[in-house]
C-alpha cells in the first residue's frame, strides 16, 4: 500500500514537473510573469520555513533580500558581472552577512530575534537611502534586463533555483539536520543536553535559508530592471515571507508552496481590483490562520482530508 501510493506521488511529480516545463508555451506574457513571481514568492517562502524549523521567526528577511537585490547591481554596474553570477554572489554576499548576524542574533529566541531582524533591515534601508553614491540612493539602480528580456529563460531559471530550493528542504527531511532543528524548536535546553548545539544549527539554517533569499533579491534586480530601497528592503517582503508558509503549513515541503500558490492568487485578484488589497489579505490570512487553521492548510489535509480519503492514515 505504502509502495503504491509513493508511486502516485512519484508520477504526480513527474507530470507536475513535464506540466512546468511545458507551460511557457501554453500562456501569453501576463500569466508567464505571473508564474515567475509566483515561482519567486515560493522560492522566499520556502527559505523563511527553513529558519522557522530551528524555531525562530524572522520578520527581516527583507534585509537579506535586498542585499541580495544590490550585490547583484552594483557587481554589474561596477565590474559588468553577467546576472546570474551577479545572482549568486547577492546569494554568496547574503549568506556571510547572515553568518555574521547569526552568531550575534540568534542566542535571542522569540520576540527578541523577531525585533532584531526588523531593526536588521529597516537600518540597511536607511543605510543605503544615505549612501546614493554608491548605491543610488532613494533615485535606486537600473539593471539590464535579464537574458535580454526574455521572459521564457527567466522563467526556466527560477523554476531551476525552486525546484532546487526544494530539494534542499526535502534534503533537511530525510537528514539528521531535520532531527536537530525540531529538536532546538521544541526545547533548546535539552537538544543542548543531547550534544546538539542550538546557536551552531540556527547559524546553518539561516545562512540557507538566506543564499535563497539573496538568490531571490539578485532575480528580481535583473528581472524588474530597476530597483530602490523603499520595495528591496521594505517590511512588505518580509510579511509576506511569514505569511505563506504559515497558511500553507509549517515544516512541510508543500505546505510552503501551497500557501503561496492561495495568498499569491487572492493578492492578484485584489491588486486589480482593490488598491492595497494584498495588505488587506495579509492581514485577514494571519487572522483566520491563528484562530481557525493553526497547522495551515497542510494540517486541514492531514487531519480532515487524508483520513476521508485513507482510513487507515489515522
Amino acid at each position: 500500500m505504502n509502495r503504491s501510493f509513493s508511486w502516485k506521488k512519484v508520477l504526480f511529480l513527474v507530470l507536475l514537473l513535464l506540466f512546468a516545463l511545458w507551460f511557457p508555451r501554453l500562456v501569453d506574457a501576463y500569466f508567464l510573469h505571473l508564474a515567475v513571481t509566483f515561482f519567486l514568492a515560493m522560492i522566499l517562502a520556502s527559505s523563511w520555513d527553513i529558519l522557522a524549523r530551528t524555531g525562530q521567526v524572522s520578520v527581516g528577511q527583507a534585509g537579506l533580500f535586498g542585499i541580495g537585490a544590490y550585490a547583484a547591481a552594483l557587481l554589474f554596474k561596477w565590474v559588468h558581472l553577467s546576472p546570474v553570477l551577479g545572482m549568486l554572489a547577492g546569494g554568496g554576499v547574503s549568506v556571510v552577512v547572515a553568518a555574521l548576524l547569526g552568531y550575534l542574533t540568534l542566542r535571542l529566541r522569540g520576540i527578541y530575534f523577531s525585533i532584531t531582524t526588523i531593526a536588521f533591515a529597516e537600518a540597511l534601508s536607511v543605510i543605503w537611502l544615505m549612501t546614493p553614491a554608491v548605491t543610488g540612493g532613494a533615485m535606486g539602480l537600473s539593471t539590464p534586463p535579464l537574458f535580454g528580456g526574455d521572459r521564457q529563460q527567466a522563467y526556466y531559471l527560477i523554476l531551476g533555483i525552486l525546484i532546487f530550493c526544494v530539494g534542499v528542504v526535502w534534503m533537511i527531511e530525510a537528514t539528521r539536520l531535520n532531527f536537530a532543528f525540531t529538536a532546538i524548536r521544541e526545547n533548546e535546553e535539552v537538544a543542548n543536553v543531547m550534544g546538539i548545539n542550538p546557536t551552531r544549527y540556527k547559524v546553518l539554517a539561516f545562512m540557507i535559508s538566506a543564499f535563497f533569499t539573496g538568490f531571490a533579491g539578485g532575480f528580481y534586480s535583473h528581472y524588474n530592471t530597476y530597483i530602490i530601497p523603499y520595495e528591496v528592503f521594505g517590511l512588505g517582503i518580509s510579511i509576506a515571507c511569514l505569511v505563506m508558509p504559515i497558511f500553507g503549513g509549517l515544516y512541510t515541503i508543500a505546505g510552503p508552496l501551497l500557501g503561496t500558490m492561495i495568498v499569491k492568487v487572492i493578492e492578484e485578484y485584489l491588486r486589480v481590483t482593490v488598491s492595497y488589497g494584498h495588505q488587506i489579505a495579509y492581514g485577514l490570512i494571519l487572522i483566520l490562520v491563528v484562530l481557525f487553521m493553526p497547522d495551515g492548510v497542510m494540517g486541514i489535509w492531514r487531519n480532515k482530508i487524508l483520513p476521508l480519503i485513507r482510513p487507515d492514515s489515522r
